[in-house]
């Protein structure tokens, strides 16, 4: 006699594609989000920084 050993298992094959789409989801807020900083005049002024500490650290500016 075999007992079956799934009884009372839930089928979890979907959720590979929910944790894929929550994921994707998840990226393209914080690509969003990004995108906003980057392209306002708090982005102008991050990678003017960020260019110029690049430029002091390598002996040019």
């Amino acid at each position: 006699m075999r007992i079956s050993t799934t009884h009372g298992r839930h089928d979890e094959r979907g959720i590979t594609t929910a944790e894929y789409a929550v994921g994707t989801a998840a990226g393209a807020g914080f690509a969003g989000l990004l995108y906003k900083l980057l392209t306002g005049s708090f982005g102008d002024q991050l990678l003017g920084r960020l260019f110029d500490h690049v430029m002091g650290l390598l002996g040019i500016g």
